[in-house]
């Protein structure tokens, strides 16, 4: 076996070498490009949102459960009422085609049908909470992905490479391993058809908010962020208020201030 000379060695050196500095230039642009301020900045607003929502899931499963204190769609009344506090009353000190009365003249309809489905999406949500588990609405809201692509793909011209359809199919995949948990976990204590129906709940308002959330992302790219908040504030006030009165009916009038009072005295 002849051994390597040394000339020989001298010249794959140098290769190797300049193979280890591509690497590292590549993983510096990849660096680059991942550690910006806007992508960083996004990553933190989303940790942020996420807890939020994680918030208000815990707190409506532990009223619920712990305390029978079930008012979906007032929930949804309050926050609607301060977007429109905020945002509408800004829309209506606009001048021009950004004024309050000129949006609503050309595109009332179209934001109907948007505070609809916004509205109609976070009562099912919160509503689900009633019939099954925390863990299952968490997870079962992942639904609205293959939903949002789906309406993406169509609405706003998206495209999306392989990898993207494999997490979908993953996805759904998931979604139909926790329903099918959820109904043999309800056979056992009895209460399997409730536990459907919070499942079905939060598909339902999974598949609403990916058509809320895509009429956002184009509302608020072509138009402006104002514009969106003060006119889901204004319509899901609306609508909201309407169908408060009409899904509750006149018995949380009593049994809310008497719940809310069982809540302070077990505080003290």
């Amino acid at each position: 076996m002849e051994a390597e000379s040394p000339a020989s060695t001298r010249a794959s050196e140098p290769r190797a070498l300049g193979t280890v500095g591509s690497i590292g230039s590549q993983l510096s642009r990849i660096r680059g490009k991942l550690f910006t301020w806007d992508i960083l900045k996004t990553i933190a607003l989303g940790q942020m949102l996420s807890l939020c929502i994680c918030g208000t899931a815990i707190t409506s499963q532990y009223l619920a459960e712990k305390y029978r204190v079930n008012t979906p769609m007032l929930q949804s009344f309050i926050n609607y009422c301060l977007l429109f506090l905020v945002y509408t009353v800004m829309l209506a000190f606009q001048s021009g085609s950004d004024n309050l009365l000129e949006i609503l003249r050309r595109k009332w309809w179209k934001y109907t049908l948007l505070g609809l489905a916004d509205v109609e999406a976070n009562y099912l949500i919160v509503r689900a909470y009633q019939y099954t588990t925390l863990t299952s609405v968490q997870l079962l809201d992942c639904f609205g992905i293959p939903v949002l692509m789906a309406l993406s793909w169509f609405i706003l011209r998206a495209r999306y490479k392989v990898i993207h359809f494999i997490a979908v199919f993953v996805c759904l995949l998931g979604v139909g391993t926790m329903v099918g948990a959820d109904i043999l976990a309800g056979r056992e204590d009895n209460s399997g058809s409730d536990v459907l129906i919070g499942d079905i709940l939060v598909l339902l308002g999974a598949s609403l908010y990916a058509v809320s959330n895509v009429c956002e992302e184009y509302i608020v790219k072509k138009l402006s962020r104002q514009e969106f908040l003060g006119m889901v504030g204004l319509f899901g006030t609306i609508i909201s208020g309407i169908q408060l009165p009409a899904v509750c009916g006149v018995r949380p009038l009593y049994v809310l201030p008497v719940q809310l009072h069982a809540i302070g005295d077990e505080s003290h």
